[in-house]
């Protein structure tokens, strides 16, 4: 590649690395670890093929700067935790925006398919959620409590293995990636077909709306988070088949890193998911303005975080391309 070309390709993601390292205490430690791994491997190709040149000069400085400032961010290993959750997150979530777009897109289609096909068959709600389900909740139906299902367990018991069984799906969707990207698809589908074919179960038996302001308690963290462990699981996906100007094993090393932090940014909000459907979503008595009230406050916080704030805090680091 001639040095010309290899300027242009780069010249913009240099050029937000060294406004990253001159914003000072605004730099973000994480973000500049990830575009640290970048540069030196710029470095390392400039180093190989324009030797001496300024290119390998200035990318050689850049490097040294930006080893000085992560050596020094370490010594703050509680500004390093802040970190994360105030600034790597939002910034991997704002990177990968069309991919959690395309993760939402196949969880909303299968939704309808699942919906549809449930319409159309009688017997698809019983292949997809199991007889025994579908039996329990036609007779607690009968018995005039149709959300007793929530009731059956202990607390505690219920919340312990509600999360661990979110967490569990989570890494497994985004484990699935290694199948490049296909099966976290998958994964993303069957959910998407589950979630449609039982909110008509529901329907069918005129219960749309008592469903939703009850599953939906628990169940907007819940499937939020599948969405976007379904983008991390893509992310490390198409890190092997896109990987652009870079190796194919330095590619999936980049993806698999912020596929990966993207599920544990996730944590917290499966343990207030399994909170709330092992102690509120029981409370089937609660007056409808408070189960609304929950479901919009759990609504507004993943817009907020996982979507306007990343956009927040890209624009404040959004610089004009420096001529080389």
């Amino acid at each position: 590649m001639r040095e010309v070309t290899f300027l242009r390709k780069n010249e913009k993601k240099w050029s937000e690395f060294e406004q990253l390292l001159l914003s000072g205490g605004d730099a973000h430690p994480g973000v500049i670890t990830d575009l640290y791994t970048q540069i030196t491997d710029d470095l390392a190709y400039a180093q190989t093929f324009y030797n001496g040149s300024r290119t390998h000069q200035y990318l050689n400085g850049l490097a040294r700067r930006a080893h000085n400032k992560l050596y020094r961010d370490r010594r703050e290993p509680f500004a390093r935790i802040k970190t994360f959750w105030v600034d790597e997150v939002p910034h991997i979530m704002y990177k990968n925006r069309r991919i959690l777009l395309y993760s939402f897109i196949i969880f909303a289609i299968s939704c309808g398919i699942g919906a549809i096909s449930a319409a159309n068959d009688p017997l698809f709600v019983r292949l997809i959620m199991g007889d025994q389900y579908v039996n329990m909740t036609l007779e607690n139906i009968s018995k005039g409590d149709p959300m007793a299902v929530y009731k059956s367990m202990q607390q505690t018991d219920m919340f312990l293995g509600i999360t661990f069984n979110n967490v569990r799906v989570s890494l497994f969707a985004f484990g699935a990636g290694l199948l490049l990207s296909f099966g976290t698809g998958l994964i993303l589908f069957y959910n998407g077909v589950m979630l449609g074919s039982f909110q008509y179960f529901f329907y069918e038996h005129d219960l749309l709306f008592t469903s939703v302001l009850t599953i939906w308690i628990h169940g907007t963290l819940e499937i939020s988070a599948i969405i976007v462990a379904g983008a991390a699981g893509m992310v490390m996906g198409n890190s092997l088949l896109f990987p652009g100007t870079y190796s194919r094993l330095h590619s999936f090393q980049t993806g698999a890193r912020e596929g990966l932090k993207m599920v544990v940014a996730l944590v917290p909000v499966f343990f207030v998911a399994g909170f709330l459907e092992s102690y509120v979503t029981r409370l089937t008595g609660m007056p409808d303005v408070f189960k609304v009230g929950i479901i919009l406050s759990s609504l507004l916080f993943v817009i907020w975080y996982f979507l306007i704030y990343p956009a927040k805090k890209s624009n404040k680091y959004n610089h004009v391309e420096r001529p080389y």
